[in-house]
């Protein structure tokens, strides 16, 4: 698996976020900073879809490594409970059926999805009832 980032996921099946937690105060945060403050954690796989938007333009490169060709995708905050609310992609839903509040579980999806060799990147799925 090739990773758009460096300590962004474990390398257990299935992966999940590293987030770090601040060693004076237990706070969490994502990703993991560098640096003795904090400690890198495994963070929760499974959460719920706190608030959304779609991503209607192509963002500006650099940064954006994507494909030439885009298409609007919908970009969530995500609350891992008692963690952290994370900013990931929505992937397996249509816009019209995301809401506010759906269980959510992460998977790993190609950045560009024709590239010889994509690169992937974190992005959550709806579970359960939801899927």
């Amino acid at each position: 698996m090739r990773v758009i980032a460096e300590g962004l996921v474990t390398e257990d099946t299935p992966p999940s976020l590293i987030g770090g937690r601040e060693r004076e105060s237990g706070r969490v945060v994502f990703p993991c900073p560098p640096g003795e403050r904090y400690e890198p954690v495994a963070l929760s796989r499974t959460g719920t879809l706190w608030s959304y938007t779609i991503q209607r333009y192509r963002p500006k490169s650099p940064p954006y490594a994507g494909p030439e060709a885009f298409r609007p995708w919908a970009v969530a905050y995500v609350e891992l409970p008692g963690e952290v609310i994370v900013e990931s992609r929505l992937t397996d839903v249509a816009f019209e059926d995301i809401r506010i509040g759906m269980p959510l579980e992460l998977t790993m999806i190609p950045l560009d999805p024709e590239a010889a060799d994509p690169v992937l990147i974190p992005a959550f799925r709806p579970t359960g009832a939801a899927a």
